[in-house]
C-alpha cells in the first residue's frame, strides 16, 4: 500500500509539473508572437503582421514602454495595420506608461486620416497624459492644423483651457505655428486670454523667438 501511495504521489507531482511547464511554454509562445507582431507593425510588414495576428498575437500587445500595437501602427504611419487592429477589437484608448493614447500619437505625428478614423470610432478626445496634455495640445503644439480643426468640430469649445491656463491658440503661437494660429483665430479664438502667469499668446511667441507670429497678431487687431 505504501508503495502504491508513493507511486501515485510521484505521478501526481509529475503531472502537476508537466502542467505548469505547458503553461509556461504557452505563455512564452504567446509573448514571442506578440513581440513579432510589434516588430511587424513598426516595419510595416503587412503580410507578416496579418499572419501573426491569425496565429494568435494579441491585438492589444504592448512593448516595454506600454505602446500598443495600435499606437505603434500610428507612429509608423501604417494605415492598413491600424485598420486591421481596429477590426480585431484593439482597445482604441489604450494608453502607454506615459498615459499617451493612440489619438494623442495621431495628433502629434500629424496622422490626419488616422485621427479621423479614431474619432469616428469614439476615441476619447478629452483623455490626458501624465503631463495633463490632451490630443488638442499635441495637435496645436506641433502645428497640425487639420487635426486641430477636427478636434474643434467635436469639442465645440474653442475657449477650452489646459494645464496652466493654456489655450490651443497659445500652444500654436508659442511654438510658432502660424497656419494653425491663423486657423484658430479664424474660428474665433481669443488672443487676449492669459495663462496662469498673465501672459498672452503674443507675449509667449515673442519670448520664444517667433516675430512672424507677433507681427501677425498685431496686424490682426
Amino acid at each position: 500500500m505504501k508503495v502504491m501511495r508513493a507511486i501515485c504521489s510521484i505521478l501526481l507531482i509529475s503531472a502537476v509539473s508537466s502542467f505548469f511547464l505547458d503553461v509556461a511554454r504557452a505563455a512564452e509562445d504567446q509573448a514571442d508572437l506578440n513581440r513579432q507582431a510589434l516588430a511587424a507593425a513598426r516595419s510595416g510588414n503587412v503580410k507578416n503582421f496579418k499572419a501573426l495576428i491569425e496565429q494568435g498575437a494579441s491585438p492589444n500587445s504592448r512593448n516595454r514602454l506600454g505602446d500598443s500595437l495600435l499606437m505603434t501602427s500610428i507612429k509608423s504611419g501604417q494605415m492598413e495595420i491600424m485598420t486591421m487592429l481596429l477590426d480585431r477589437g484593439a482597445d482604441i484608448n489604450l494608453a502607454n506608461v506615459s498615459q499617451v493614447t493612440p489619438l494623442m500619437a495621431a495628433a502629434y505625428f500629424g496622422r490626419t486620416e488616422m485621427a479621423l478614423i479614431l474619432t469616428d470610432k469614439n476615441a476619447d478626445i478629452n483623455a490626458v497624459d501624465q503631463l495633463s496634455k490632451t490630443a488638442m495640445v499635441y495637435a496645436a503644439g506641433t502645428g497640425q492644423t487639420k487635426i486641430v480643426n477636427l478636434l474643434l468640430d467635436l469639442q465645440r469649445e474653442l475657449g477650452s483651457t489646459y494645464q496652466n491656463g493654456l489655450t490651443a491658440l497659445m500652444w500654436a503661437g508659442a511654438y510658432g505655428h502660424l497656419a494653425t494660429l491663423q486657423s484658430l483665430l479664424d474660428r474665433g479664438a481669443d488672443p487676449s486670454l492669459v495663462d496662469n502667469r498673465g501672459k498672452t499668446v503674443s507675449q509667449m511667441a515673442a519670448e520664444n523667438g517667433h516675430p512672424d507670429v507677433v507681427k501677425f497678431l498685431q496686424e490682426r487687431k
